[in-house]
């Protein structure tokens, strides 16, 4: 079921899958951050790095009456902070989601799925 969001123009509906998509895309922009991991796919232990294609998968929207949820899965990069990368990102993630759709997110959930060299 899409987000409906209203407006002195009309109704808008935004599915969870673009919601994800700009997430998982606000989230790359964050310093630390190697990807997203898929929520849950590990091979080996070891967490599957997603592509740009694929940031949705890394990213799941929950809803429940008025609030909206948001779990990111990440890997950050070695050497950094987690706390501080996973501060960031949930931050980044708020500001976007605010921003670019008008959605006001209650909780961003950060699911830290392995750490990796960065390229």
């Amino acid at each position: 079921m899409p987000i409906e969001v209203n407006n002195e123009l009309g109704k808008i509906h935004v599915t969870d899958e673009v919601i994800a998509v700009l997430a998982g895309s606000a989230a790359l922009d964050c310093y630390g951050l190697v990807g997203m991991a898929s929520r849950k796919q590990l091979k080996d232990g070891i967490a599957e790095l997603l592509g740009r294609d694929n940031l949705g998968r890394g990213v799941e929207v929950r809803r429940e009456q008025d609030r909206v949820e948001i779990d990111l899965y990440i890997i950050v990069s070695y050497g950094t902070k987690i706390s501080v990368v996973a501060h960031n990102v949930q931050t980044k993630v708020k500001y976007v989601l605010n921003e670019v759709v008008g959605l006001h997110v209650d909780e961003v959930h950060i699911f830290v799925q392995g750490v990796r060299v960065s390229r």
